[in-house]
């Protein structure tokens, strides 16, 4: 598990901006049954999230004409029990992180996976989720 002093920052840059945390599995599965659409970011300390995940993200809810009912997030290798469980609603898809996900009414509708984050700028990540948030948000 990943100290605190690290990790907190790094939550703060999703939570200052609207996700709301997902700590246990019990607040993962409440979340996804939520109608509507869900965004989950899978935060990590690796330099891909700071350096695309989560810019990209907030790019996104920030820009995007259509945006996602909830927004949340939780950390790998800190939030673990959450992040398990997390894991086990985005099967076929193997453990990443970071990650970012888009449930629809529950169900995943779009998944970025680590590969597709690392090497890629923030605006690429953006607009692969804005064009998600087009597809299936309200």
């Amino acid at each position: 598990m990943y100290p605190s002093e690290i990790v907190i920052p790094m939550k703060e840059e999703l939570t200052e901006n609207g996700f709301d945390e997902l700590l246990t599995p019990e607040e993962v599965n409440q979340a996804l049954q939520n109608k509507g659409t869900t965004l989950v970011m899978i935060n990590s300390v690796c330099g891909c999230s700071a350096g695309s995940a989560r810019p990209g993200v907030l790019m996104a809810v920030a820009n995007a004409s259509r945006k996602p009912d909830h927004l949340t997030t939780s950390f790998a290798g800190f939030d673990i029990d959450a992040v398990k469980k997390l894991r086990e609603h985005l099967l076929p898809y193997p453990p990443s992180s970071p990650a970012i996900a888009l449930f629809k009414d529950g169900a995943l509708v779009h998944m970025i996976e680590r590969h597709q984050i690392e090497g890629r700028p923030a605006q690429l990540i953006a607009k692969s989720l804005i064009a998600a948030f087009d597809e299936y948000c309200n």
